[in-house]
């Protein structure tokens, strides 16, 4: 009977300290204060997302009177409060400021890997110096470790703005095919530096990753990807190995021009020109008018003016005077240097033109054509 009883107080006691060791972890969340907003800003870069989350002070009414200050150090101080080491700014208020990327980047053309980094900046009068550091989690600057900076980016250039900054804030500007610029913008500072990826390097492997997955039985998309690969010039025999899959009709595949025409581009990409002229030739067999047309427009671009104007010429047999089978013969003999038969099939596209704005380019052309220059 003691043993029970022994037994029946022991398990209520570990039961209250497991209950007050879950309230411990769990603390209560109670609103901000509002003197410094938690805040999250992102940006994709072509396959690179960039997370960035800080802490937003305000100026409240302390222009001029930040910078090289308690506020915001310039270089490496001690900070106090039980710091003992020399740290830069926080880039931020409360907690480490952080930025994620999910791919690989350079900053200012420097290397960083991907991850999640502290951020920091060693600021001076005329200057300023990025840190990214292993260490996401600390608070602030307070306890921060020199030796797990992973990239210092010097001679960065703040420049002054016209219009003070209430809230300090992460923008993205500038933003390209492969790049961004990020600005801290507060007060009547704005610390700009520029983040860039491999657009090519970053995209195959997002494609390959995808593809690796259910999509891989997924004909659009193996289509997709094999395409992507073509116009990029890279990955030929995997994405040869894609678009064949792609024609596959256990997958429900199907052979189409857009598919045959882009298994005849890999071929050719990797000299097997035979069956790529085979393969293309069925793919002119099931093109459409505008899909010729458009074949034939890309061989003039690739400068291959006599095989477009083959195409323009089974284009029109194929399709009798349906748009835009005399535009593009006009185009095609143009290109070849036969001037003459282009205006007479300018003339005739005028006819054919499907609306308003397709005549008046079309009546340019017979106009250019009339004056003896190539389209």
């Amino acid at each position: 009977m003691l043993v029970s009883v022994y037994r029946t107080v022991l398990l209520a006691s570990l039961m209250l300290v497991t209950c007050q060791l879950s309230l411990q972890a769990q603390l209560l969340q109670m609103p901000d204060n509002g003197n410094n907003l938690k805040c999250k800003t992102s940006r994709r870069l072509a396959m690179t997302d960039i997370d960035i989350t800080w802490n937003a002070p305000g100026a409240k009414g302390r222009e001029g009177k930040i910078w090289g200050t308690p506020i915001a150090n310039y270089g490496f101080e001690v900070l106090g409060y039980g710091s003992n080491v020399l740290s830069p700014w926080r880039a931020g208020a409360d907690e480490n400021t952080t930025m994620h990327f999910s791919t690989d980047v350079l900053i200012n053309g420097k290397q960083l890997a991907a991850g999640t980094y502290g951020f920091f900046i060693a600021l001076y009068p005329d200057s300023c110096t990025l840190i990214f550091n292993k260490n996401n989690k600390g608070w602030g600057s307070y306890f921060y470790n020199s030796s797990l900076d992973v990239l210092r980016v010097s001679t960065v250039q703040q420049k002054d703005q016209p219009i003070s900054i209430e809230r300090l804030a992460y923008t993205f500007n500038k933003h390209t095919k492969s790049s961004v610029e990020i600005a801290l913008e507060w007060e009547k500072w704005r610390i700009p530096f520029t983040v860039e990826v491999d657009v090519i390097k970053t995209g195959l492997a997002a494609i390959q990753q995808q593809l690796s997955g259910e999509m891989g039985f997924d004909p659009p998309s193996l289509e997709t990807g094999a395409r992507w690969c073509l116009q990029n010039n890279v990955n030929y025999e995997q994405a040869l190995s894609w678009i064949s899959a792609a024609t596959d009709p256990q997958l429900g595949g199907v052979k189409n021009f857009n598919i045959l025409s882009t298994q005849a581009g890999l071929l050719r990409k990797l000299n097997r020109n035979a069956e790529a002229d085979s393969i293309m030739q069925a793919a002119m067999a099931s093109g459409s008018v505008q899909e010729l047309h458009n074949y034939g427009r890309q061989l003039i671009t690739e400068g291959k003016p006599k095989e477009a104007l083959q195409v323009f010429e089974l284009n029109a047999k194929k399709y009798k005077g349906a748009w835009p089978t005399s535009a593009g013969l006009m185009r095609g003999y143009s290109a070849n240097g036969d001037l003459k038969k282009a205006l007479e099939q300018a003339k005739q596209a005028v006819q054919q033109a499907p609306n308003a704005e397709t005549k008046r380019v079309m009546e340019d052309a017979v106009k250019k054509l009339s004056e003896g220059k190539a389209l």
